[in-house]
């Protein structure tokens, strides 16, 4: 169980703050960054749920990844280390990736024909979604950026699962527009 007692601790008034293990790192470090886009996507889904819980079914959806992307930035926030830890740290599973995986199947399942690249738009919920998902794309590119550096190590499933959540939250727009019948659709060189 997480407690915080004490939400300030002035440690980061000089530019860096502490990894879960301990370690201080500038609050530039590409991991705080990572965990950092990971928690924005998650303040996204906040938002997009504001409007998506009217439909029970894409809200626990969300709900869930909403849980997951905490899951992820624990994961992103404790690097391995050569000595066993105290604690056990919390890793995205391969589970997780395949429940989003199931999750798509199922939204994409009644979802109507796609003719042209949708933009972003349409419904409230929707037009939220797409932010999200272009807020996950980051925070994927982010740790893959992260996980290419030497001497940082990052779960591939970690990797995996923003890949999965920004399919998803695709999905998921339009889901929220009419199960894709209140697309908004690119016509190409329409505006020329």
């Amino acid at each position: 169980m997480v407690t915080l007692n004490r939400i300030y601790t002035r440690t980061g008034d000089a530019g860096s703050t502490r990894l879960a293990t301990g370690q201080p790192v500038s609050k530039t470090h590409p991991r705080v960054v990572a965990y950092g886009s990971v928690d924005e996507t998650n303040a996204c889904l906040g938002l997009a749920r504001l409007h998506t819980g009217v439909d029970p079914v894409l809200d626990a959806i969300l709900a869930r990844a909403q849980n997951d992307l905490f899951d992820l930035g624990a994961d992103l926030a404790t690097p391995e280390q050569d000595e066993k830890p105290a604690w056990e740290p919390l890793r995205i599973l391969p589970g997780q990736v395949e429940r989003l995986e199931r999750e798509i199947d199922q939204l994409n399942a009644d979802l109507s024909d796609l003719t042209s690249f949708v933009l972003p738009g349409g419904s409230a919920a929707a037009a939220a979604l797409h932010l999200a998902r272009t807020v996950c794309r980051r925070a994927e590119r982010e740790t893959v950026a992260l996980a290419a550096l030497e001497g940082e190590i990052v779960s591939p499933d970690a990797v995996k699962f923003l890949n999965r959540l920004s399919d998803l939250l695709f999905v998921a727009s339009r889901w929220a527009n009419d199960k894709g019948g209140a697309d908004v659709l690119w016509t190409p060189g329409a505006n020329r």
